[in-house]
């Protein structure tokens, strides 16, 4: 780490993902003057102001923490030139404008988990796995001034798990994203380096697939797909935002279930009405689709914690008289 001591960073970032890279650039003997952080919410039932976990580590680390609620302020703007960062650094945060990623010396660089340009967008990592791909990865970038289209300076591919949910694959990511973040800072300093433009990867922009924010209804389980499919998108939403699903009685009293955990349990093609239960009431629930079955492992019912299914059968037995919608 020839150049730690005099290379000076300014980071950007909120959620959990991001800490870990910032933890890995103190670590390293980076001098970080400040981070940047979304503006404290009310959050949950009790609307309680929380603020992001970027702001929690950076605090207990004695480092300034800016909360613009516009990146064009010109307080904020005139601080974060004052501070003379080198380079900064972003991780999960909003969209830059010029007059911000412009500062740095050596420039501004993005780390998006997903091998741009595929899965641009919000929700990279659950889309990976809700699309069934077999791979995906990390890439660090440098800003321009649209959206995860910057040319690429490197990229990391990682194995997606047939059955790994998007929580775990998340939390697989953060050891390798932080190295990739220190190895791309080293790039930069060195000034060697070619970056990639996106258009040259060989991939057609009919091919690429997006990665929107997941909004409620874009969470909710169409039976009428395959299998596979379903089990794609359970394990792609879990344990957040959730694929749900409404359970009915078919007398009129329905409610909204949350699903985490599922298992593909075969293709085979029965003449049974998407969305039927077969169980044996107490040790498995398995939902037909419109091609195969998938076996319900973790649910949570509306008030209650998300439970094994083995234990949710024990308080709702008569889970085989109802059906998914």
């Amino acid at each position: 780490m020839s150049h730690s001591n005099h290379i000076k960073i300014v980071f950007l970032g909120t959620p959990d993902f991001a800490v870990e890279p910032l933890k890995a650039i103190l670590h390293a003997g980076y001098p970080v003057p400040a981070v940047v952080t979304t503006p404290d919410r009310p959050a949950g039932r009790g609307q309680k102001v929380s603020q992001s976990p970027v702001k929690t580590f950076a605090l207990d680390h004695h480092i300034e923490v800016l909360q613009p609620e516009k990146l064009r302020n010109s307080e904020f703007v005139e601080r974060l030139t004052s501070l003379k960062p080198d380079i900064m650094v972003v991780v999960a945060f909003r969209m830059l404008p010029e007059v911000v990623w412009g500062i740095p010396r050596l420039g501004t660089f993005n780390l998006h988990a997903s091998l741009l340009p595929q899965y641009r967008g919000a929700a990279p990592i659950n889309w990976a796995i809700i699309n069934g791909e077999s791979k995906t990865g990390l890439t660090t970038f440098l800003l321009d001034s649209k959206i995860d289209t910057g040319k690429i300076l490197l990229r990391e591919e990682i194995e997606i798990g047939q059955n790994e949910t998007a929580g775990q694959l998340h939390d697989r990511m953060l050891a390798p994203g932080a190295n990739l973040v220190l190895n791309t800072i080293e790039l930069l300093a060195s000034g060697q380096y070619k970056p990639i433009d996106q258009a040259t990867v060989g991939i057609r922009a009919d091919q690429l697939k997006p990665a929107p924010k997941l909004v409620k209804e874009r969470c909710r389980v169409n039976w009428n797909f395959p299998a596979v499919q379903v089990h794609n998108f359970i394990r792609g939403l879990s344990p957040s935002p959730g694929a749900w699903s409404e359970l009915t009685d078919g007398k009129g009293q329905t409610m909204t279930v949350r699903l985490l955990k599922s298992t593909f349990v075969s293709t085979f093609k029965g003449n049974c009405l998407p969305g039927s239960i077969y169980t044996d009431g107490s040790s498995f629930v398995h939902v037909h689709c419109a091609l195969g079955t998938v076996s319900i492992d973790e649910m949570q019912l509306p008030g209650r914690r998300s439970l094994p299914i083995k234990e949710l059968l024990m308080g709702f037995r008569g889970i085989g008289g109802y059906r998914f919608l």
